[in-house]
């Protein structure tokens, strides 16, 4: 009988209440605001001096490095290095996969039906240095990096390593959001949709699919 009742107090904890108001509520409230802007044209073009801003800002070296960005953030590297995390996590911690795989596979499944939903144009300022297809809401590079991110981060959260992660990770996925936009292939709510939406999603997902089992630290040992 216990066991029956630990579940469903566990959801009752000051961390998973504030994990659930402001790491998934607040953050879908947040896309919600920024979707009825793209609903609205008029409000987009308020985007543009941003983005011309920051291109008159750039520089080649910049350019550079968000082309590069634009690679290692999708879903060209992220997929394949998402599928070695997941077999590694089979074959060492079994009772993480499960989380692991919807956290990041379902963040990039529901980026495409965002995408289909609201079928937002992509902003035409200046030469693009790299080709885009598809719409422009969310961000799906910021979306991938974030839910990436953060679903390592989680995994790790037990161990030495967290922080370390949760520094680097949350500096690699303002990166990449970043380099959307000197690019010129999104609008800075697309990014900031993307980040919030890959935030609540792994958020969401791991308070269905917590606890693991045995910690990392245990499965090394």
């Amino acid at each position: 009988m216990a066991r029956l009742l630990t579940p469903s107090l566990t959801r009752f904890r000051p961390a998973a209440l504030l994990r659930l108001l402001l790491g998934i509520l607040l953050p879908l409230l947040m896309v919600g605001a920024l979707a009825e802007d793209v609903l609205e044209p008029q409000r987009r073009s308020l985007e543009s001096p941003t983005l011309l801003w920051i291109h008159a800002h750039s520089s080649a070296a910049l350019d550079h490095l968000a082309v590069v960005l634009a690679t290692v953030g999708g879903a060209a590297v992220i997929a394949p290095l998402s599928a070695l995390i997941a077999l590694v996590l089979w074959w060492r911690w079994r009772q993480a996969t499960p989380f692991f795989v919807v956290a990041v596979l379902g963040a990039a499944l529901l980026n495409g039906l965002m995408k289909i939903a609201f079928h937002s144009p992509r902003p035409e300022l200046w030469p693009r240095l790299v080709q885009e297809s598809g719409a422009s809401f969310p961000s799906g590079h910021s979306m991938y990096s974030a839910a990436f991110v953060l679903a390592v981060t989680l995994l790790l959260w037990r161990t030495p390593l967290r922080w370390p992660a949760l520094v680097l990770g949350v500096l690699f996925s303002l990166l990449v959001g970043y380099s959307r936009l000197v690019l010129g292939v999104h609008y800075p709510t697309d990014v900031l949709a993307g980040w919030l939406t890959g935030t609540a999603w792994v958020l969401g997902t791991y308070s269905l699919l917590h606890p693991f089992g045995r910690s990392l630290q245990r499965v090394r040992a």
